[in-house]
């Protein structure tokens, strides 16, 4: 990249944090330390997952599994610590633990890589990188206890967080790994809605649609019920740990005869007018994506950090509003966060801090009072109402946020709709992937050489 300039010194504080707090996780799940609460987070590795990879080893998914509900790349996932146990020097849970701390390395590397551009001028302005969301992801993943580690999330979240950097500059990987991860876990597809119009929005989609249906074709033509997870979350209830579910924590403190039940791999609420809650959480999805669509439609201007902002509004939007919000979803919106304050031009910077101090109170909600939370007592209330209304509060900034950059503000600057993208223009993939960078900057910039774009670039650090 011409003009660009790094900086390679720096990282040592950032590595050994990482690396202390890495250490300490891995003594959770190897069970050197345990957490109060009673209850053992890592069983989902020893017991279900293992029982999945025994399962798929064989050619076939577990599809008499009612836990069992994600598309068919989960199975990578899932079979990857056969890689180390055939080596015959690791059980397969300790091999998925390894596993999970080289994808969260992964993820500490490509923010630390991507916060050394100091100062990336273009023809089309000037990127800047900042450690801060380094310093996010470190103290996030930490925040959630021994779950990060205990579920495959992390992994998916890498990818996520790959495909988010990639964009920029090669929008044709970014859709390959966007539709990784999608068919892994689903929601990296989110991330799809915010790619810059024109060329590298094209690109983008194209690539995803094409990787995704190549493996779709693969699995479904070795491996039997490659297709079952379409049907598989029709039955889903309330999760007692969704935002939802509050009302029938309330309801059920005061008398209400629902009760709390192992369901779908999850504690669910079963009882009178648990359906309504259920479906009023489908409405939301569904009113979610269609804002999300308006969104789309109706901006004007991209960002450097559009993108980011987009996805992980998007992402929040969908956690807040479904009838399941694990503990380990958080693991995503710490990722995107990460990610968007990596970038200078992201105004997300509140809303990341709010999903942050979230994800320490989700370790209190799961596991160290999640009894607490099952019993719908006083206290189980108070800390998963918290909890729930600090991502409730970063969903609102960040959409509002996300709406007012791209959509109100270069309306009052007189930018039309479309101006600053360049649908058609020449360029390899790396220009297509700038396309419209600079869009916000075009009627506000001060013009003088180094200054980043836009009316509000003195203030991007700003709440």
């Amino acid at each position: 990249m011409r003009g660009e300039a790094t900086t390679t010194g720096g990282a040592t504080a950032p590595v050994l944090a990482w690396a202390v707090t890495r250490a300490v996780l891995l003594l959770c799940v190897f069970k050197v330390f345990t957490l109060p609460g009673d209850l053992d987070v890592t069983a989902d590795v020893s017991v279900i997952y293992h029982g999945w990879f025994e399962t798929l080893r064989t050619g076939t998914f577990p599809t008499d599994d009612v836990t069992w509900q994600y598309p068919p790349a989960a199975a990578l996932a899932i079979l990857s610590p056969g890689l180390l146990t055939g080596l015959g020097l690791l059980d397969y849970a300790s091999a998925f633990y390894v596993l999970a701390c080289t994808a969260d390395a992964a993820v500490l590397a490509l923010l630390l890589y991507a916060s050394r551009r100091r100062g990336c001028h273009t023809a089309r302005g000037v990127r800047y990188g900042r450690r801060a969301g380094v310093w996010l992801w470190i103290a996030g993943v930490p925040l959630l206890g021994p779950t990060a580690y205990a579920r495959y999330d992390l992994m998916v979240t890498a990818v996520a967080v790959a495909a988010l950097l990639a964009a920029a500059r090669r929008p044709r990987a970014a859709g390959a790994l966007t539709a990784l991860g999608a068919m892994v876990k689903v929601w990296p597809a989110l991330l799809l809605l915010g790619a810059r119009r024109g060329r590298a929005a094209r690109a983008m989609w194209t690539t995803a649609a094409a990787v995704a249906a190549l493996l779709m074709a693969g699995f479904t033509a070795t491996m039997p019920g490659a297709l079952d997870f379409l049907t598989a979350q029709g039955g889903r209830g309330t999760e007692v740990e969704s935002v939802g579910a509050l009302a029938l924590h309330v309801a059920r403190h005061f008398g209400w005869e629902g009760q709390v039940l192992l369901h779908y791999g999850s504690m669910e609420f079963v009882g009178p007018h648990v359906r309504l809650v259920s479906d009023a959480a489908l409405a939301l999805t569904v009113l979610g994506f269609g804002w999300l669509l308006l969104w789309r439609l109706r901006a004007r201007a991209w960002t450097p950090g559009t993108h980011a902002d987009a996805a992980f509004a998007a992402v929040l939007v969908f956690t807040t509003t479904s009838r399941v919000l694990s503990p380990q979803y958080l693991v995503w919106l710490v990722g995107l966060a990460a990610v968007c304050l990596t970038l200078r031009a992201s105004r997300q910077v509140l809303p990341a801090c709010l999903v942050l101090a979230a994800t320490g109170l989700t370790l209190l909600e799961f596991p160290i009072w999640f009894a607490h939370v099952v019993a719908s007592d006083g206290l189980g209330i108070l800390v998963l109402a918290t909890r729930n209304g600090l991502l409730i509060a970063a969903t609102l900034i960040a959409c509002t946020r996300l709406w007012r950059t791209t959509v109100t503000e270069p309306r009052l600057r007189g930018e039309g709709e479309g101006e600053g993208e360049n649908e058609d223009g020449g360029g390899n993939e790396d220009e297509a992937g700038h396309e419209g960078d600079e869009a916000a900057g075009a009627g506000g910039s001060s013009g003088r050489k180094g200054d980043p774009p836009g009316p509000h670039s003195e203030r991007l650090l700003t709440w």
